[in-house]
């Protein structure tokens, strides 16, 4: 579908006004980023670096509990609802300088007592020892890249596990007591047939994960594969994929519940949860973002130092930048993340959550639900099936 914002704009009720201040703040989140990988990977265009054979550990957990002090008022008092220790490849990090850093963090902020703390680990880097030393910290959800379990395929992806320790990570995180941990696979690989995702699929639910992150293969700038792109699937075959795929899925109790993640019933990743329903989060640690609201109406998004070099040094801020979010904008910024789940948000979040009436969106919606990607569910704000798979052209209809 083809849409022209300029032609019928979102009508927000004239000049920028100030926003009220908002009656609740969001649950809080703490995202923290570790940037090292063994070898970075020619797909990747995340923030990360491959790692020298000694990890500067102790300095690094420093900066980030000096970061997260400098962020400290943004707080409000709130408790931390989740943790997520993304990357790179957190699990490279020992779990004594884990603990050091989970224990700073827990004495500046609050834990709530059900917290979810998440860390991303690559099957090249289980070892049980380790892995039990984590969960003993209160690390209590694994997110396992696995990708795929075909050799060719991690050969071409560039990943440095074989498809054999990738279903080992898997039992070792079991035996090292985490009972709920996401397995991250993509499809739309190089040369993939059907019969080749589904294989991957139903290796990776044999598993039994609690979550599965299933997402297609994209060519990203500034990445090899961009600068040297390899044979990818045709756009039928990518379909059946996915049609197949999310069939599969449902099959064996996994429900979609946004764009590319599916959870056994009530395992659904609540640190995610938080970033899709605007909630706020304090990102820390080499090029992390985070997103912050203020009692005072002022809702923020800050980026931090990217290079890992500059991060540690201390002649240089950690802060790279922060953006103050104008009324005009947060329309898009709030359906952008709502809308990529599938039942979609309650409506009165919107306001909950941005200080606007919710009657600013009137004509976006309107002209959203008569292209047919908007439910007309005044309760809601939900994308239709059609809608989620034509996301970006949705969005349009809320840009000023």
């Amino acid at each position: 579908m083809n849409h022209d914002p300029a032609a019928s704009p979102l009508i927000l009720g004239g000049a920028q006004a100030p926003r009220p201040a908002l009656p609740q703040l969001p649950p809080l989140a703490l995202y923290i980023h570790i940037p090292w990988c063994v070898r970075k990977c020619p797909y990747c265009d995340f923030n990360s670096h491959a790692a020298s054979p000694t990890l500067p550990e102790e300095e690094y957990v420093d900066a980030l509990l000096a970061d997260l002090d400098q962020d400290l008022p943004a707080a409000h008092d709130r408790e931390l609802s989740s943790i997520f220790f993304g990357g790179g490849t957190p699990s490279l990090f020992s779990a004594q300088a884990l603990g050091r850093l989970l224990a700073g963090v827990q004495q500046r902020i609050p834990f709530a007592s059900d917290i979810e703390i998440t860390l991303e680990a690559n099957p090249g880097t289980f070892e049980q020892e380790k892995f039990t030393a984590y969960r003993a910290l209160g690390i209590n959800r694994l997110s396992i890249g696995i990708q795929s379990f075909q050799e060719q395929k991690l050969e071409a992806l560039g990943r440095i596990h074989s498809g054999a320790e990738a279903v080992r990570a898997a039992d070792m995180a079991r035996q090292a007591g985490f009972d709920n941990f996401n397995l991250d696979l993509m499809h739309g690989l190089p040369d993939q047939s059907l019969e080749d995702a589904l294989g991957d699929l139903r290796q990776a639910i044999a598993m039994k994960p609690t979550h599965l992150s299933w997402y297609q293969l994209t060519l990203e700038p500034n990445t090899v594969f961009w600068s040297q792109p390899p044979t990818l699937p045709e756009d039928d075959i990518l379909w059946d994929i996915q049609e197949a795929g999310q069939a599969l899925l449902a099959e064996h109790g996994y429900a979609q519940y946004e764009v590319s993640a599916y959870a056994q019933p009530g395992r659904a990743a609540r640190h995610n949860l938080n970033y899709w329903s605007f909630g706020d989060f304090i990102g820390i640690g080499a090029g992390a973002h985070g997103k912050l609201s203020h009692p005072d109406g002022r809702i923020l998004r800050t980026w931090k130092t990217r290079l890992p070099k500059d991060y540690l040094n201390p002649a240089k801020p950690f802060k790279a930048g922060e953006k103050s979010l104008d009324n005009d904008e947060l329309p898009f910024e709030f359906l952008m993340n709502a809308l990529r789940l599938t039942d979609g948000v309650d409506a009165a979040l919107f306001a909950q959550r941005t200080g606007l009436e919710l009657a600013s969106l009137a004509e976006g919606r309107r002209q959203a639900e008569q292209s047919g990607l908007l439910q007309v569910e005044p309760s809601r704000l939900a994308a239709t099936p059609r809608g989620q798979l034509f996301l970006n052209d949705l969005l349009q209809y809320f840009l000023i």
